[in-house]
């Protein structure tokens, strides 16, 4: 599947879940969506997106929230799988999807370790996680994501990506996309704002 095609496909269904993007998704996302509810991940240390968005999640259980992680970076946390299935009460409104493409895309396409033969699924399944779903076809993505996002998470969603070259998602005032021309510190006030603004 193409990336870009993925986060059209999570777009068209998204309505006022929270969004939280890294590494190879921050600047493609930023270009579909310009929400008060996305966070780009990014500015800070690699590998923690999938456990900001838990914190999240557990802070505002009223909300979904969605977490767009690459591959590199969820091999460089897996514990975090564990952690969100060993609460007393995992997050029901947490959906994991895993952008596996086999390399570490922003930093110039190096293979990841055990590259597309590593399985996320498998690995999801041993830290206790009851709902997993694998893609790599963007029909059958489409037309089973509305029944996934309706489901009680915590969910983990793997998508089989085809690799892409997506430059670094630094943070700076004349970026593109709108979400990363603040501070990472400045980003965050922002999303703390508008989740405040949900109401209790």
């Amino acid at each position: 599947m193409i990336k870009e095609e993925c986060l059209e496909i999570i777009s068209k269904h998204r309505t006022n879940e929270i969004v939280v993007t890294t590494m190879g998704t921050v600047i493609p996302w930023g270009k579909i969506s310009d929400h008060p509810l996305d966070f780009a991940s990014v500015g800070s240390a690699m590998g923690h997106a999938a456990d900001f968005a838990l914190g999240i999640s557990l802070a505002r259980p009223d909300r979904k929230v969605l977490v767009f992680n690459g591959d590199g970076s969820m091999l460089m946390c897996l514990g975090t799988l564990a952690t969100i299935t060993g609460l007393k009460n995992p997050p029901r409104n947490y959906y994991l999807f895993v952008c596996h493409n086999g390399t570490y895309e922003v930093t110039g396409n190096q293979q990841i370790p055990g590259n597309r033969t590593f399985s996320f699924a498998t690995i999801a399944e041993g830290a206790g996680f009851e709902k997993i779903y694998e893609f790599d076809d963007p029909d059958s993505f489409e037309s089973s994501l509305p029944d996934i996002l309706n489901q009680e998470g915590p969910v983990f969603i793997n998508l089989r990506l085809i690799p892409s070259d997506e430059p670094p998602p630094n943070r700076r005032a004349d970026r593109e996309v709108r979400y990363l021309r603040g501070t990472l510190a400045e980003s965050t006030h922002e999303l703390k704002e508008a989740i405040s603004g949900l109401g209790d």
